[in-house]
């Protein structure tokens, strides 16, 4: 049986543990919150721009040379993986990276890879399997604005406008709930002309566009561009707190039973002293009552 002493250690230490997964969930829901309402907010925004790009860009009959949608022979690939800064999050950092890691060693085999990780764990991941890793924009999540994370995709697209990058892609989770993280490697640059059917859809919309058609597009699509990867950095932050706050419940529940547990162990491990007591109690009886 065990020791008493023992067992109401470990029941203190898991109690002081389930306080703090209740407590980081709650800080994980309350950032849940402000995350989700910002990409819910993006969402239609993202869309509606990316609708009148690919309408204006089809009314131009190809009149509009956009070097971002230029295709080359790939050759020279940088990965952008988006992860937390933090763990205890689950399988949230590990999806990513494993997705990452899958698509290079598979659809990129025998590439020259280079990778912009956003987050600390993608960081520490490909820069200690000693892969190229630009280190400059890592730190993106210590302040999640429009501002900051633009920085970073202003240096893909000049990179790749440059011609020092023939293909870049985005690996990031996806959110579709708080307990739904679906994990999405993304074409970003260059721009992808799977949208034909959406184009073909929209196709009738009639723009009067000043001062030209051709301007418009040279400046909507580095715009569209920055937005779409704004928009992954938030879909991935959002998906990071759901992450976290699903890992943290999940937490207090097993703490919760393994609290029961360690407090039915004590009880019987109680009982069968108190009971050792007492026959030793009535052994000591009997013993002075044969005198």
């Amino acid at each position: 049986m065990a020791n008493l002493k023992e067992v109401k250690e470990r029941i203190n230490s898991v109690v002081s543990t389930q306080q703090i997964t209740k407590a980081m969930k709650m800080v994980a829901a309350a950032k849940l919150r402000r995350a989700q309402d910002k990409i819910t907010q993006m969402r239609p925004y993202s869309q509606k721009l990316t609708t009148i790009l690919n309408n204006v860009s089809a009314a131009s009959d190809g009149q509009a040379d956009i070097v971002f949608a230029e295709k080359r022979e790939v050759n020279n690939v940088l990965v952008i993986p988006i992860t937390s800064d933090k763990g205890l999050c689950g399988a949230f950092n590990t999806n990513v990276l494993k997705a990452s890691s899958a698509a290079i060693a598979g659809q990129f085999a025998g590439k020259n890879i280079t990778v912009l990780p956003l987050g600390k764990k993608a960081f520490e991941f490909f820069k200690k399997r000693g892969f190229n890793v630009i280190d400059t924009y890592y730190q993106v999540f210590s302040d999640v604005s429009f501002e900051n994370v633009k920085l970073a995709a202003e240096f893909a697209m000049n990179q790749f406008a440059d011609g020092n990058y023939d293909k870049i892609v985005l690996v990031y989770n996806h959110f579709k709930n708080v307990a739904t993280q679906e994990v999405i490697v993304e074409n970003f640059l260059p721009m992808s002309s799977d949208t034909e059917d959406a184009v073909k859809k929209g196709s009738d919309t009639d723009y009067i566009l000043e001062p030209s058609r051709e301007y418009i597009i040279e400046e909507l699509v580095p715009t569209s561009l920055k937005i779409q990867f704004f928009k992954a950095v938030l879909e991935s932050n959002a998906s990071e707190h759901g992450a976290r706050m699903t890992a943290m419940d999940k937490a207090t529940e097993n703490a919760g039973e393994l609290l029961k547990d360690l407090r039915l162990m004590y009880n019987r491990s109680r009982q069968a002293a108190i009971t050792n007591e007492i026959l030793e109690i009535v052994a000591g009886a009997n013993a002075l009552g044969g005198k």
